[in-house]
């Protein structure tokens, strides 16, 4: 009997990727700029300040679901994704690494970012 739970899953990210994606820009300082299927998504996060105030701060950043076989690389904190005009540089979420897996078979990446501005291309003046 196949394994109806992963068959199930496996559809549904290649429907994300032919229906819900637009290419980005994927850009490692040391490596390659290459051209993805991009999912945008967010993850919110709190931070507390017990020690001082004891505040909690709530917040979210940009996720991008990209495929680990297209993008055949692990992501890592400092490269950069090109989207809709913005730049998103890829971060350490609060302790918790630059991305984490998007599904129980670890076929998509949740890389975490955080909005720098203009995507402006180095060769634009």
């Amino acid at each position: 009997m196949p394994d109806l739970l992963r068959h199930s899953a496996s559809w549904l990210a290649q429907q994300r990727s032919d229906h819900l994606t637009s290419l980005v820009v994927y850009e490692r300082a040391d490596g390659p700029v290459i051209n993805v299927p991009a999912a945008m998504g967010k993850t919110d996060f709190e931070v507390g300040d017990a020690q001082y105030s004891g505040a909690t701060l709530r917040a979210h950043v940009i996720d991008f679901l990209i495929s680990a076989e297209v993008l055949g690389f692990e992501p890592q904190a400092g490269d950069v994704i090109v989207a809709d005009g913005r730049r998103y540089e890829v971060m350490d979420l609060a302790g918790q690494g630059a991305w984490r897996w998007s599904d129980p078979y670890r076929t998509t990446y949740r890389i975490h970012t955080k909005d720098t501005g203009p995507g402006i291309l180095e060769d634009n003046p």
